[in-house]
Parts: C-alpha cells; structure tokens; sequence
C-alpha cells in the first residue's frame, strides 16, 4: 500500500500482532510465505486494523480575526430574517444576501472560513475475487426467488428462498475485515446523548395530538395493514394508486409491540422511529466528510427542524426517503474513499431496501450512477477507474437481489408499478398544462428556492409558503453551498461537485410533476434532499467555529484577553446561542404553527368517531350507525379508526338511507351541517328521531347528529 497522509505505517510489533491474533490470520501468513496473493491480503488487512486519525478541523491559516466571516453570517441571518412569513420582503432580503455573498467570498479569500478538510482517500485495489460456490448458490435461488415471488404475495417459502440468495450473494462478494476498536471519549459520548435526548424529546412530544386527525391517506394505509392482519401478505398494495410494503409490515410490528391496534397513534408512532433510525448515520456521513464535529451538527439540526420532523410525524411513508438516502450515500462517499467493496455492498443492500420503502427512492440508483461517473472524471479515481466500475456492478447487483420481490410485481403489473410516477409525470390522468421543458424548469426553480424562500402549498405535511428551513439553517444552508463551491473550485474533489448535484436530484421525484405542477415543491417527495441541505448547514458552522477557535486578538484592547480558552469560550457561545435559536424557532414552527395550521384544515374525524364509540357501549352495537358524505368533508372510514373499526365505511349516502329502515332502532346519523337534503330525509323517515348538533372544539367543524330512538 502506498503511503498517504494521514496513514500510519504498521511497525514489526503490529505485524506480529496481526500474524497471532488468530488461527485465520495465522493461515494467511503461511500462505503468503509463498502465495504472493496472500501477502497483498495481509497487507491489507493489517492496514485496516491500524486505527486512523481523524483529520482535525483546519484552523484558518492568517489566524486573525475572522470580522468578515461573522459580519457575512450576520447579514445572512438578517436575510433570512427578512422572508420569514406572514409578510416576506424578498427585494430587501436579496440585497442583504448580496451583501452577505461579498463578505463571504472576502473571508474566503482571506482564510477567514476554512472547511473541515476532506479525510484522505486510501490507495488499496480490489482483490476481484468473489467465493464461487455462494456466488452459484446466489444465482440459482435469485432465479427461482424470482418465479417463486408471483401473484404479488410472500410465503415463508419464497420469502426464505429470496433472502437466502441475497445471503449468499452477499457472503459470495464480500471481503474479510478487521478493525481494532478505537479510544472512547466519553465526554463527546455524552455531548452526544444530550444531543439525542433533545432531538427525542422533540420527535415524541405531544405525538398523539400533532398532528391532530388522519385523513384519507391514512384511511387507506390502514385497510392495507388490516389486510395483513387478515392473510394478504402483499407485496405491492395496489389501493389507492399502489404503495410499497415496508411501512405496512412495520405498522402490523408496532401495533404488537405497543399495544395500540390499528390506529392513527400507531402509524405515527411506527414513521417517527423510521425518523429516529435515520439520525445516527446523518451523523456517521457528517463525521465521514468533515470530521464529528461535523457530524455531531449535522444531527442537531435535522434532529430538531421543522422539515424532518412533521414529516416523520405525519404517519405516512415520507420518512422512508431519507431513512435510506443517508445509509446509501455514508457507503458510497466512503467507499469510493477507501475503495473498499463492502461499502459497496452495503450502499446496494439500503438501496435496494429504499426501493421498497417510498416511491420517490427511486431516483436514488440514477444519484449513485452520478457519484461514479463524477468521481472516474476527477484526480480521485487515479488507478481505481477499473475497480470502480466493478464496484458499481456490485453495488448495483446486490439492489437488485433486494428488488427481487418488486420486479416481479412489475413484470406482472407494469401499469400499476409505475402508474403512480406516470400519472405525475406525463398525461396519464390529465393532459399536461404547459410545455414539459417550461413546467419542468419552473418547477425546478420552485424547488431549489423552497430551502429559503416558499415550501409550497401542501398544508397537511408543512406549513405551507415559508422557507423549509429555520432562520439559522437557512442562512447556513446558502453559505455553506458557497463555501463548498469555492472548495471545490480551487480543489477540483468530486464530492463537493456531488454533495451540490445531489440536492437537485434528489428533489426531482417532486419537481417532475409535470402534470401537477401545483403540488411541487413538496416536502415529502424532496425529503431525500434534507439530507445534503443539513450537511451543508454543519459544514458552514463548523468551520466558522474553527475560524474562531483559531483567530487572533481583533486589537490591542482585547489582546490581553483573547487567549486560547477565551478564543474557544467565543467559540461555543456562538454555537450555542445559534443552535438554541434554531431549537427554539423550530419548537414553535411545529407545536404551535403547524399544530394550529393542520387543525384549521384537517376534519374532526376523532370526534365522530367518539360519538360512534360511546353509541356502541351504550347499546352494545355499531351496526346501526351510519356517516352521511358530503363533498369536501371528512372521509367516512376514518371515524370507524378512531371507533376501533378500522375495516368499515361508515357512508350512506342520501339516495341509501331509505335502507336503513330495514334495521332495528336505535340508529344514529352523522351528516354535515350544512347537508338539508340529509336532514330533511331522515325528519321523513323518522318523524320520531331527535336531531342535534355537536360542538366541535375546533371552531368551524361542528356536525350534525340524528338519532332514533329503540321502540
């Protein structure tokens, strides 16, 4: 291995310790007394298991004062400030962003704002040897999984058979690796626990009642989890213009685990874990390009932002998207680093796992194919270009054993597989209402600007026409995407080309709706692109942190006063104070603003479904119970959710309720308040009914209640 900075070369001592430490290193070592193989593997081996160190943040090299740099952020902040609702000035915010941009350019330029460096790439080359007889295994049991995954269902047989030839293929590929465990610092240990328990405590608050009704999406991801409870194990469910399995099957778990059914409660609790499982690699991937510091904001602000909160709260599948974005992107960036297969292995088994997880995902394959081509186009992949493409095979090989079960829905199905993505995408459902290239770059344009300026119009997942990100992470997000420009301007590295790129790509499931166009940007179909934005956001204030921790005295005055503790004091209160305004301003974005906003709009289905509820202790039956639809109003499946029915409609419609003579009183009605036609049916039908209105507490969504009495 040729030696590169930041290696350590292994000394006698840890070659002896290598040779002995076990009978399978004992046995390679005679076998590279004459297998020349065997010696390149040991070498190998012995490097990896040499702890590396980190790179330490880069102090800024002037080492002064870094005025430029705070007097950019500030007006940034200012900026920011200034798009926030209910009344943005965009033309005074632009101005200060101008300002903001020349100050940060200077700082640049004046060293004032350094980047965390990037870890150093290892030279290492790849083996190209797989164990052949797992490999044949996984050939032969992806084939029969293939034919054996038919009729869009799993057994334990063919469930069994794909996971062993996933098995096997991984077994088959992958390399043997040891690494020795490093020192612990328990100190960042539990800066990082507090950390955690902050971000817990802001995804699980108040869970039951933010947000505060279900509506028809979740209606019908409860009848296809019921359907699983009922033997139909599918999967693909086709309802409601199809959906992907992981979430339905995690639902039927959690309902088990915590007791609490088929509920609204439980799919919210089922995608804020998805949420909480997607933070420990948002900070192993910060940590994998700009060191833990990095990593360790890198989780804060994801942790405790508005975006990847409602949307982990919502109960729906958006969480899926970056729950496997970050895992995918952590072993790509450092594979293509250490140039070490099982990191390709591994970003192949999360994408293949993405793919049944959210429909958006299904862009990611297209972003790792332009991780590879940008990377075989810069100086990192000198004497790595055949590896690489290896590697792409192998990661994209191994998706594919993932998808398995989901290709063979599609072969069978292809107009259902892809009906949801085209019926956005082109004019299955409505011709589209421009030319595609005009629709297509505004909405782009819309995208790209949902960061700082307009999330869109979508009020059941954000709030909606205020910037996506909080003042602080706004600010940041456009100076860090800065900052790594001009990184990679002077240094021509792929990733920061890629971390850039990857933000427009990843928001494309939502900006190629082409034929809604009113439904982009859309905080769930560019969930993927959070991912990026947040690591922009730590990178910036990572580096402003270093430039203070390093700067000199700004004048003689405070000369005396401006040591290395001081420097560091200045440090932290900076960081402090701009993550405790982050905190804060988020806290009230999602439980009060989103809260209120989301009441304001959703139906008080739980109400009904109280009243439904109390009807069946009373008389020991819910068969006599029935909703009255009316346009725009709740959907007569989510009351018998909250009822504990979750596999009934409720609905009679007008011209039906003549039918429901043929049942034994007592009944009950529901029907809107505005709804005469009900009314006046029911006073025909049953002139001895009493008629009553509900108060709702939730000014405006008062409903109508008729019932009649046993005889």
């Amino acid at each position: 291995m040729e030696d590169k900075p930041g290696f350590d070369e292994p000394s006698v001592l840890d070659y002896v310790k290598s040779i002995f430490k076990d009978w399978s290193s004992f046995s390679i070592f005679l076998h590279s007394l004459w297998d020349a193989r065997r010696r390149e593997e040991m070498t190998r081996l012995l490097a990896e298991e040499i702890p590396q160190p980190e790179p330490a943040p880069a102090p800024s090299p002037a080492g002064h004062f870094p005025w430029r740099a705070l007097a950019a952020l500030g007006l940034a902040l200012i900026a920011q400030l200034m798009l926030e609702p209910p009344a943005p000035r965009l033309q005074l915010s632009i101005g200060f962003y101008v300002l903001a941009l020349a100050l940060l350019i200077w700082s640049v330029l004046a060293s004032e704002w350094p980047l965390a460096p990037l870890p150093p790439d290892r030279v290492a080359s790849d083996p190209q040897a797989a164990r052949m007889l797992p490999l044949l295994a996984a050939a032969v049991l992806g084939t029969a999984a293939f034919f054996m995954l038919s009729h869009n269902r799993f057994t334990i047989w063919n469930l069994a058979v794909w996971l062993a030839a996933t098995g096997s293929l991984v077994y088959a590929l992958w390399l043997p690796r040891r690494r020795a465990p490093g020192a612990v610092d328990w100190r960042w240990v539990a800066m990082l626990a507090g950390a955690a328990a902050l971000i817990i405590f802001f995804r699980i608050y108040r869970l039951d009642g933010i947000p505060s009704e279900p509506f028809s999406d979740h209606a019908e991801k409860i009848l296809d989890v019921y359907d699983i409870t009922q033997g139909q194990t599918r999967i693909f469910f086709p309802r409601n213009t199809g959906r992907e399995a992981i979430q339905m099957y995690w639902t039927v778990l959690m309902s088990w685990i915590f007791g609490t059914g088929l509920s609204f409660l439980t799919l919210k609790i089922g995608t804020v874990l998805f949420g909480l499982f997607t933070l420990p690699y948002v900070y192993l991937l910060g940590k994998e390009v700009g060191g833990r510091r990095v990593g360790f904001l890198a989780l804060f602000f994801t942790g405790v932002s508005y975006w990847p909160n409602v949307i982990s709260r919502i109960g729906l599948r958006f969480p899926l998207y970056p729950l496997f974005v970050v895992p995918a992107l952590l072993y790509l960036v450092r594979g293509l680093r250490t140039r070490n297969r099982n990191d390709f292995i591994l970003c192949g088994l999360f994408t293949g796992l993405g793919l049944h997880g959210y429909s958006p995902f299904r862009i990611v394959p297209l972003l790792v194919v332009l991780a590879f081509i940008l990377y075989l186009l810069h100086a990192q992949s000198a004497g790595a270009r055949r590896d690489a493409w290896l590697w792409l095979v192998t990661a994209g090989v191994v998706s594919f054993f993932v998808f398995l079960p989901l290709l063979r829905y599609a072969v069978d199905n292809p107009d259902a597989f892809s009906y949801r993505a085209l019926s956005r995408l082109g004019t299955v459902e409505r011709p589209l209402p421009a030319p595609a290239y005009q629709i297509f770059f505004s909405n782009l344009w819309n995208a790209l600007r949902m960061f700082n300026g307009d999330d869109g119009d979508i009020w059941v997942n954000s709030l909606p026409h205020r910037p996506a990100l909080d003042v602080v992470s706004g600010a940041l997000f456009l100076i860090g995407g800065v900052l790594v420009l001009m990184r990679y301007l002077r240094g021509r590295h792929w990733f920061d080309l890629f971390l850039l790129a990857s933000i427009p790509v990843l928001q494309l499931p939502s900006v190629l709706s082409l034929a809604y166009p009113g439904e982009n940007p859309a905080l769930n179909r560019t969930a993927g692109a959070l991912v990026p934005a947040f690591l922009l956001v730590a990178m910036a204030l990572d580096g402003l942190w270093t430039a203070l921790e390093g700067a000199r005295p700004l004048g003689t005055l405070v000369s005396a006063g401006m040591g290395p503790r001081v420097r560091s004091l200045a440090a932290w209160s900076l960081t402090g104070l701009l993550l405790a305004a982050c905190a804060v301003q988020n806290f009230d974005l999602v439980f009060n603003k989103f809260d209120s906003n989301f009441r304001s709009g959703a139906w008080n289905s739980s109400e009904m479904g109280a009243v439904i509820r109390k009807f069946g202790e009373t008389y020991g039956t819910t068969d006599s119970v029935w909703v009255v639809p009316y346009p725009y109003w709740v959907d007569t499946r989510l009351p018998g959710v909250w009822a504990g029915i979750p596999n009934r409609d409720f609905a009679s419609w007008p011209i039906d309720l003549p039918k429901s003579q043929g049942v034994p009183a007592p009944k009950l009605f529901i029907f809107n308040l505005q709804d005469e036609a009900a009314e006046q049916m029911l006073m025909q039908l049953y002139p001895n009914g009493e008629l009553s209105r509900y108060t709702s507490a939730m000014p405006g969504k008062d409903f109508m209640v008729f019932f009649v009495p046993p005889q």
